[in-house]
C-alpha cells in the first residue's frame, strides 16, 4: 500500500487512536445524550473499518498475458497502454492548513470556556448550599440574623421606612 490511501488509513488509525471515547462518555447526562454519542462512535468506527479494508489494499495486478491468449495481443496491448498511461493524481490536503488555525482557536476558546464554567459551577455550588442553609435556619431566624446575612435589604427597607413609602 502506498501513495494517499496509506496516508488516509493512517490519518484514520492515528485519530481513533486519539479519541478518548470512555472519557467523553462519562461527561453525558442525558439518555439521549448518551444514545446520539453511541452512534456517532458506532458511525466513526464504521468509518475507520472502510478506511482501514477498502482504501488499503492494493489492485491485484492484471495478467496480460491471460487476456492476449483469449482476445488478441492487438487488442490487449492498446488497452495495456492506455491502462499504464493513466495517471492517478495524489491527494494534496488545502483544506487542513485551512481549517487548522480555526480549530486551534477553538480549542483555545474551550478551555476558556471550561474555566468559566468551573467557577461558575463553583459559584452555584456556594449558592445552593447557602440557600439550603437558610432553609433549614428560616423558621428560626430572627429579622437581625436574616440582614446581617443580607445587608442591601436591610439599607432598602430603611431607605423605604426613612422616605415613609409603604409600598402602596
Amino acid at each position: 500500500m502506498s501513495g494517499p490511501s496509506k496516508k488516509v488509513v493512517d490519518v484514520a488509525f492515528k485519530a481513533s487512536k486519539t479519541v478518548d471515547w470512555d472519557g467523553m462518555a462519562k461527561l453525558l447526562v442525558s439518555d439521549e445524550a448518551r444514545k446520539e454519542f453511541a452512534t456517532l462512535r458506532r458511525a466513526f468506527n464504521e468509518v475507520n473499518a472502510q478506511l482501514g479494508t477498502k482504501f488499503s489494499q492494493e489492485p491485484e495486478p492484471i495478467d496480460w498475458e491471460y487476456y492476449r491468449k483469449g482476445i488478441g495481443s492487438r487488442l490487449v496491448d492498446m488497452y495495456k497502454q492506455a491502462y499504464e498511461s493513466i495517471e492517478i493524481p495524489k491527494f494534496e490536503d488545502k483544506t487542513t492548513p485551512e481549517y487548522k488555525p480555526k480549530f486551534d482557536q477553538l480549542l483555545v476558546d474551550l478551555k476558556e470556556a471550561e474555566q468559566q464554567s468551573l467557577k461558575e459551577s463553583e459559584r452555584l455550588d456556594k449558592e445552593i448550599a447557602d440557600v439550603q442553609e437558610l432553609k433549614k435556619k428560616i423558621s428560626t431566624m430572627t429579622a437581625e440574623e436574616y440582614f446581617e446575612k443580607h445587608p442591601e435589604l436591610k439599607k432598602k427597607f430603611d431607605d423605604e421606612i426613612r422616605n415613609d413609602y409603604w409600598g402602596y
